[in-house]
């Protein structure tokens, strides 16, 4: 369980950082701000739980943890 937590952070980090290379000001309607943060975090919680999950299923199948 120790490990699936620094993983859950490690995944955090890296997901943050590549997600502020994303300009979202284009993609997203003008003044739907509240809108496109919601979107914005949801897609950033979505991508932590999604790559943390792979990770520890790769490492399972290999017996890493």
């Amino acid at each position: 369980m120790t490990g699936k937590f620094f993983l859950y952070i490690i995944v955090t980090i890296l997901v943050i950082w590549a997600m502020d290379s994303i300009n979202i000001n284009q993609i997203f309607k003008k003044n739907k701000i509240i809108q496109a943060r919601l979107f914005y975090f949801f897609l950033g919680i979505s991508l932590i739980y999604l790559v943390t999950n792979f990770f520890m299923d790769l490492f399972n199948s290999i017996n890493f943890f």
